[in-house]
């Protein structure tokens, strides 16, 4: 078996600002990197900014890598992340906050089966050739992120509150995402293996995408596959960010930005 590409949508939250999401597949393998917002100004690793950085980094590693199976190729990814890092970084860190991450998911085809690892909240729907969907990540639930934007009123504008309240977020403990210390990453991936055949096919999002589904209510997982089969990402994408501009203020559905950076990978099983 392999993976036919299908097709692949990476749309920026601000065409002001970098976009820090990234995708890519290859016969056997497909992947979704979303670069954890950068709190500062860039200076870290140059001119670019710290997210940028790391989603470039972790997208060319998921690229090179020849290991046979998902769990080698997470562990040559998080090493050439912590490498590059080490090798790239340029001063000391202002706080914890500052250091890249990301969430990711990625998906590989391994002994007749499709082998899953993730951080954070990039997701994966897979919907098999019989019609049935399903998630293969955690249900997205952007629950908590909601309320504490209720809670600051954040809506789009980054106020000395909102960025320290980020600021401590992002130091908090136990946060599982992609870093730039190999053995933390690998501590903290999350993995799965599903029986895939021939027909089936794989969604996967960054949370910017998957905003219509848990953040907006415009679809349940089933609906937003059979969308994207009927009208395609494009189409979603407009969808999405209509909904955005009409809640410009985040008043409706409370959040820290307008629009949020939006990456989604269709792929099928050959």
């Amino acid at each position: 078996m392999h993976l036919d590409l299908i097709q692949t949508l990476s749309l920026c939250g601000d065409p002001a600002t970098p976009n820090d999401d990234r995708a890519g597949a290859t016969a056997t393998r497909a992947w979704v990197i979303d670069g954890a917002t950068d709190l500062g100004p860039p200076g870290l690793l140059g001119d670019q900014g710290g997210a940028a950085w790391l989603a470039a980094a972790a997208d060319a590693a998921f690229g090179a890598s020849g290991a046979a199976d998902l769990a080698a190729t997470c562990g040559e990814v998080f090493a050439r992340v912590a490498a590059r890092f080490a090798a790239e970084r340029r001063r000391e860190l202002l706080g914890a906050w500052e250091l890249p991450s990301a969430a990711f998911v990625a998906a590989q085809l391994v002994d007749g089966a499709l082998e899953v690892a993730w951080a954070a909240d990039c997701a994966l729907l897979h919907r098999s050739a019989d019609g049935a969907v399903q998630w293969v990540t955690p249900v997205p639930n952007r629950a908590r992120e909601s309320a504490d934007a209720a809670a600051l009123g954040a809506g789009v504008v980054r106020t000395p509150a909102v960025l320290a309240d980020r600021r401590r977020a992002r130091e908090r403990a136990g946060r599982r995402v992609l870093g730039v210390d190999a053995a933390a990453s690998a501590a903290v991936v999350s993995t799965a293996r599903v029986a895939v055949a021939p027909g089936d096919a794989l969604l996967l999002m960054s949370d910017g995408f998957s905003a219509l589904v848990d953040a907006y209510g415009a679809y349940d997982a089933a609906a937003l596959f059979a969308a994207v089969a009927t009208k395609g990402l494009a189409a979603l994408a407009v969808e999405l960010r209509a909904i955005e501009r009409e809640d410009a203020a985040c008043a409706r559905f409370p959040r820290f930005k307008t629009s949020d950076d939006a990456t989604a990978l269709w792929v099928r099983v050959g």
